[in-house]
């Protein structure tokens, strides 16, 4: 990578914490974003780039930063939306919203693209092709951002599209990465078991939706060991059970809910149909009725070949080996995953862990928080693809038809 672009953006560093600890202050949740979008803008605006697009696929910013020479456009993508959880930390940049925090990370996406885009615009000059920022809203809720912003069109004219998430349980120093399947799908599931409430002590001229809801979630373990191919990861889980109003009184009714996570699309498909012939049959077979709401969530992210092979050169190039270091599949979801149905790329985890600044704790947990200095290598992967795509001599090939790939 251009080492002029990699010092501009280590004199940026300062601001970028600042960006970040002023979001990880101000948290807003998905679909309520104003705030944080009209930040956003104001500083792309302050860099000087001029190409933007607002509320795309709801508060979604797209920018473009021309090169000098015709090329690719590589899209660069970061979320901004929080959660709705209470921050437990004593960091001094702590959330002035109660119950909403950045517990995921996404302050810290935003602050990054935020950087590289000032380089970027910087050195516009240097780029045969274009570089252009998604600023996506709304990625933790289904139907989610990525979704309504393809729609309203931000990867017209886009050859290829990068994301990272900072990971916290990933060390800092390392990036975390995998070919093919990297995140899973994550579907919620609600079942409605419908019985016949009665009298504790006259079981037997009752239908108890308890027995009935029990069985149920007994049986559905046995999709994934019994009915999934063991080479394809699956899981099947309820962590939801909802039922009664009395220790002495037989539930009328009761609720489970819970998610299912998939890799291979034949795989969500097969387990949709199982859970549907088990709920039917478990409760035929008690004199119940059982309902099923599955509801898709994000498809599951797939990083195409050609690109994930470019990223571990760039990354090789940039950090030295072994800093890109290839992990097992992460069951968590991600609606970056639609953005790779449409165009060639990939996606791969920034190490932001470091027990020594706090920064051991989970995604979505109330003391979630990272190493800043992770915004420093997640920045310079971003810039390490682009010189690769849009600087070098020879412009690597790309996956052909990527919404065919799967």
């Amino acid at each position: 990578m251009n080492t002029s672009w990699s010092d501009d953006l280590e004199k940026s560093f300062n601001s970028m914490v600042e960006w970040r600890r002023f979001l990880h202050q101000h948290p807003e949740l998905s679909y309520h974003e104003t705030e944080t979008s009209a930040f956003i803008l104001e500083k792309l605006k302050s860099f000087g780039i001029t190409d933007i697009k607002t509320h795309v696929g709801g508060y979604g910013i797209v920018a473009r930063i021309h090169g000098t020479k015709p090329g690719l456009s590589v899209a660069l993508r970061a979320d901004f939306d929080a959660l709705p959880i209470n921050e437990e930390t004593d960091v001094s940049y702590k959330s002035n919203v109660p119950n909403v925090m950045h517990a995921c990370g996404h302050d810290g996406h935003t602050s990054t693209l935020l950087g590289v885009a000032k380089v970027i615009q910087e050195h516009r000059d240097e780029l045969a092709g274009d570089v252009v920022l998604l600023h996506q809203p709304a990625e933790e809720f289904p139907p989610g951002g990525a979704q309504a912003m393809i729609k309203d069109g931000c990867l017209d004219d886009v050859d290829l599209v990068f994301g990272t998430h900072l990971w916290s349980t990933v060390p800092y120093g390392t990036i975390g990465y995998r070919k093919g399947y990297f995140m899973a799908a994550a579907d919620y599931i609600k079942i409605e078991i419908q019985g016949k409430g009665g009298h504790g002590s006259a079981p037997h001229i009752s239908i108890d939706s308890v027995a009935v809801a029990a069985q149920v979630v007994n049986q559905l373990q046995m999709i994934v060991s019994r009915e999934v191919d063991p080479q394809k990861a699956a899981v099947v889980t309820i962590g939801k059970f909802n039922a009664g109003v009395a220790p002495n009184v037989i539930a009328d009714t009761a609720t489970l809910e819970g998610t299912v996570r998939t890799f291979d699309p034949e795989v969500r498909e097969k387990i949709k149909k199982e859970l549907d012939s088990i709920v039917e049959n478990v409760c035929a077979a008690y004199h119940a009725q059982g309902h099923v709401d599955y509801h898709d969530g994000y498809p599951a992210v797939y990083n195409h070949e050609k690109e994930t092979d470019v990223f571990k050169t760039a990354m090789d190039e940039t950090f030295g080996e072994g800093t890109a270091v290839e992990i097992a599949p992460q069951m968590g979801g991600e609606d970056f995953s639609s953005f790779l149905l449409k165009k060639p790329g990939m996606f791969w985890f920034s190490g932001a862990g470091n027990p020594e600044v706090g920064a051991s704790y989970p995604h979505h947990h109330p003391k979630f928080n990272f190493d800043e200095r992770v915004m420093l290598v997640a920045g310079k992967a971003f810039l390490s693809l682009v010189d690769k795509y849009l600087c070098a001599k020879e412009t690597p090939q790309l996956t052909d038809n990527a919404a065919a790939v799967k």
